[in-house]
């Protein structure tokens, strides 16, 4: 039965959760997902050159398989206290939704494939199975922050088109069906001036109130509601103390947008403020430190209308929308993908992050039947 995955599951999470996994430095928490992936008998199981961990749980047919994959990486530092509480209806954790319960998931499905395979509740070691195809499990790195995507670009780059689809998983977001990729572009904007003391040098440039002008023309841009388009400042570093006219600051910028065409008309003008800022004394320089490509499947797909049917059926709602997810990556190169929420919950990003406990079931009855729809040979995805 699935509710008896379920406390197991959770459990699984918090074990995550309790490894800290900042982006780019996600190695202790794949070293314990491979051993986990061998402990339950996958195949090929192997940590490629910059950490992602896959595993293959094995189809008798020889239909193409269905990838499916959780990020390992959070945004929170090292030094966070990862301490864990509960009440009635949740679980409280820095990172636990985004991404623990997701990566905990690959394991919840792999339960299920098996215990579907044998008929029998509780199994965990049997290879055996019943599809016709190969579901690849892959925890893979650096989807947080200026991660970039890096770890489902090497994904999508070992597989390729050959699977049927590309199931991406979230731990949080239960009914939302992320179809569409945002395009993001996030630049580091860096001031460089002679500087000097604040009262004997005053009147030289600083980096400092450079990038205060800059940022000030950068919000006065004018950005549409529709297409939904965004620009924010997120980071200020800089300057030396408080009586020193600063020789060196930069700011970090994100841009987004529904549109690809808005998109790149707001780049062009954010460069062409950045290249109009400088001027005698004052060194400007803009790097591209995170670029997310835009990518979408029709509502109509089969994909999408699998996954809105595999929702209703545990009497959930879907609803079609767009984000910035792993899937980006395959649906930039025209690859059947989707992002799907195993359980609701909030506070992301926080200390205070939280999951909901009891929609877990129709989370994971939701990616059960997912990936078993794909690899039904009279309901292709591709």
């Amino acid at each position: 039965m699935l509710i008896d995955v379920l406390p197991d599951i959770l459990k699984l999470s918090v074990a995550i959760q309790q490894i800290p996994a900042p982006t780019f430095f996600e190695e202790h928490r794949a070293e314990f997902i491979q051993k986990r992936f061998l402990e339950e008998k996958l195949v090929d199981v192997s940590i490629d050159d910059i950490g992602n961990v896959y595993g293959c749980y094995p189809g008798t047919g020889n239909m193409p398989p269905v990838v499916v994959s959780a990020h390992t990486d959070t945004v929170f530092p090292q030094s966070t206290d990862l301490k864990v509480s509960y009440d009635d209806t949740r679980v409280f954790g820095p990172g636990i939704g985004d991404n623990s319960l997701g990566v905990a998931g690959l394991f919840g499905l792999i339960w299920c494939l098996k215990q579907r395979a044998t008929g029998q509740s509780g199994i965990r070691n049997q290879g055996c199975s019943d599809l016709p195809g190969d579901v690849w499990i892959v925890a893979n790195v650096g989807e947080e922050g200026l991660g970039d995507l890096r770890g489902m670009r090497a994904v999508v780059d070992r597989f390729g088109s050959s699977p049927i689809a590309y199931i991406v998983l979230e731990g949080m977001a239960l009914g939302q069906v992320y179809h569409r990729g945002l395009g993001v572009r996030r630049y580091r904007i860096t001031a460089r001036t002679l500087g000097g003391h604040s009262w004997v040098d005053y009147g030289r440039p600083s980096a400092i109130h450079e990038l205060a002008s800059l940022i000030e023309k950068l919000i006065s841009i004018p950005i549409p509601e529709k297409p939904r388009t965004t620009l924010n400042v997120g980071i200020i570093h800089g300057g030396t103390s408080v009586n020193t006219i600063a020789p060196e600051a930069s700011i970090e910028l994100d841009l987004r947008s529904e549109s690809t065409q808005t998109l790149s008309m707001l780049i062009s003008r954010v460069e062409m403020l950045v290249n109009e800022s400088n001027r005698s004394e004052v060194d400007i320089s803009l790097d591209v430190i995170g670029d997310r490509p835009v990518g979408e499947i029709s509502p109509d797909h089969p994909l999408i209308r699998l996954v809105k049917h595999s929702l209703e059926e545990v009497g959930i709602e879907p609803c079609l929308n767009i984000g910035s997810t792993d899937a980006n990556i395959p649906l930039s190169r025209g690859l059947p993908a989707v992002c799907l929420g195993l359980t609701t919950g909030g506070g992301a990003h926080t200390a205070n992050e939280y999951i909901r406990i009891k929609p877990l079931e129709q989370g994971i009855r939701q990616l059960i039947s997912v990936v078993e729809g794909c690899l039904v040979t009279s309901s292709p995805v591709s």
